[in-house]
């Protein structure tokens, strides 16, 4: 299993644990009454699910098990699969934490934070296309 692969499945183990804990928060409120602020927890709580858990499990196994893109390189450009991992994980801490701070304080800050984030993921998104692309051939 490629280093890259190993990266994307633990990295997204990790945030299927933080998404269950804020499931369970969003769940919780209320019932405990529990502040505002854990209210705000439910784009979080999709996000480290679909993004963090579901989406990087997908491109880390794709990656390893996608057909070969030839002799010299098997799996293409490894620096694109890191590019793509750099970019999807400053997307998805950024969106974690600007999301509820925009839900809570209407300052531009929190806005343009997400914009970043939205464009970060997106382009982790162009940069695991590239790689992929020309590894899904016809017979």
């Amino acid at each position: 299993m490629p280093p890259i692969t190993r990266r994307f499945i633990k990295t997204g183990l990790v945030y299927f644990v933080l998404a269950m804990i804020a499931g369970i928060l969003v769940a919780a409120r209320p019932v405990f009454h529990l502040p505002t602020p854990a209210g705000a927890l439910t784009p979080i709580y999709f996000h480290l699910f679909m993004v963090g858990w579901v989406l990087q499990l997908i491109m880390g196994i794709a990656y390893w098990m996608f057909p070969k893109y030839s002799r010299e390189r098997p799996r293409g450009y490894n620096g694109l699969m890191w590019t793509a991992y750099g970019l999807l994980n400053l997307g998805l801490v950024l969106r974690v934490i600007a999301e509820p701070m925009a839900t809570l304080q209407e300052r531009p800050l929190w806005g343009w934070l997400l914009v970043v984030s939205a464009v970060s993921q997106w382009l982790a998104a162009l940069a695991f296309t590239a790689n992929m692309w020309p590894r899904v051939k016809e017979k």
